[in-house]
């Protein structure tokens, strides 16, 4: 397992990230121009292929091995009474995983993808953050170098998504304290609280801002003082996945905040993830905005558990069967797009 000394070691691992194959994104491109359609008439399906290829380093891409990554965590800001839930349905949830019987379950299946669910530490809280750092940085490296370790080599795609009663709550401090704009801009109702429930999150949220105001400098110490091991976890594989030329599919809310920090440390550290989708909790609309990342799908689900990113899993599979299986205008005997027909009439046909 890797072993991050300090922040600073991190800091170091985030800033030297690779970059992606520019030629193997080109030569699908290429490609796309020979088959058989009106230029870009499939839209981001052209460009997802190409992204996939670019993270995956090579022409073409492949989506044979497909894994999914779902962390899990506990959180002592849940003595707040921010949930709608006690934080016992974490370990509860995580035996469901087990047995068969979540929804990411069902879709992993459907996709043909391979899941994993890493409980970390689940008898061991976080901290309250309204009195104290949610984790040492101790305890936040290790989280995210668990993160890290689970990441294979030779993995087509990675999909992440979490599982933690009371994240939604870590997830909207992290994004208030690293873009502003407060706990209203990014709290919402997580796993259904009511109106009072929501205003005790903001003000829990709004506390926790106050005890960690320098903290806010440093995205690192700010996402151990505010954040979750599942976050820390997600982060770390968001890396590893980078180190290792594998393309990142994001769930949710949660999820996306988990690696808020990359991105404010290097803002092209996120250039190898796609969001999912949005999901309909309050603030990820702001935070995709802010990251600017624009979702595959728009389906109002806020589950967690990976469960928008496997459905847009679907996508991904439709643009590189289109890219792989269809034929170029040679192949077919079809006649190609005249170069003297306006590029802009094309692209209205296509629509």
């Amino acid at each position: 397992m890797p072993r991050f000394e300090s922040f600073a070691d991190l800091r170091r691992a985030v800033e030297d990230l690779p970059e992606g194959d520019a030629a193997a994104a080109d030569a699908v491109a290429a490609r796309e121009a020979t088959l058989t359609k009106p230029r870009e008439s499939l839209g981001r399906l052209e460009e997802l292929t190409a992204w996939l290829a670019r993270w995956q380093g090579r022409n073409p891409p492949s989506l044979d091995r497909v894994e999914i990554l779902v962390f899990a965590g506990n959180h002592g800001v849940c003595a707040q009474g921010v949930s709608a839930y006690p934080p016992e349905v974490t370990a509860q949830m995580v035996a469901n995983f087990a047995a068969g019987g979540a929804a990411i379950n069902q879709l992993a299946r459907l996709t043909g993808a391979s899941l994993t669910v890493e409980a970390l530490d689940l008898h061991l809280p976080t901290e309250d953050f309204t009195l104290r750092p949610a984790m040492s940085e101790r305890a936040f490296l290790d989280a995210v170098a668990s993160g890290y370790e689970a990441v294979s080599a030779g993995t087509d795609l990675l999909i992440l998504g979490e599982m933690g009663i009371g994240n939604t709550t870590a997830a909207a401090a992290l994004c208030a304290g690293l873009f502003g704009g407060g706990a209203a801009r990014f709290a919402g109702r997580g796993t259904g609280i009511d109106d009072q429930g929501l205003q005790r999150k903001c003000a829990v949220i709004e506390t926790a801002l106050g005890v960690h105001a320098e903290c806010r400098g440093d995205p690192l110490k700010l996402a151990a003082a505010l954040g979750g091991r599942e976050l820390a976890a997600i982060l770390g594989a968001a890396i590893a996945a980078r180190k290792l030329s594998v393309p990142v599919l994001l769930d949710g809310f949660v999820c996306t905040a988990a690696v808020v920090p990359l991105h404010a440390l290097s803002p092209g550290a996120l250039d190898h993830a796609v969001a999912g989708h949005v999901s309909a909790e309050a603030g990820h609309p702001a935070l995709l905005g802010e990251l600017g990342l624009k979702p595959l799908l728009d389906l109002n689900m806020r589950l967690g558990e990976a469960s928008g990113a496997a459905v847009a899993l679907l996508v991904l599979r439709a643009a590189l069967a289109c890219h792989i299986g269809m034929a170029t205008f040679d192949e077919a005997h079809v006649a190609k797009q005249s170069a003297a027909t306006p590029e802009k009439t094309v692209s209205k046909r296509a629509n």
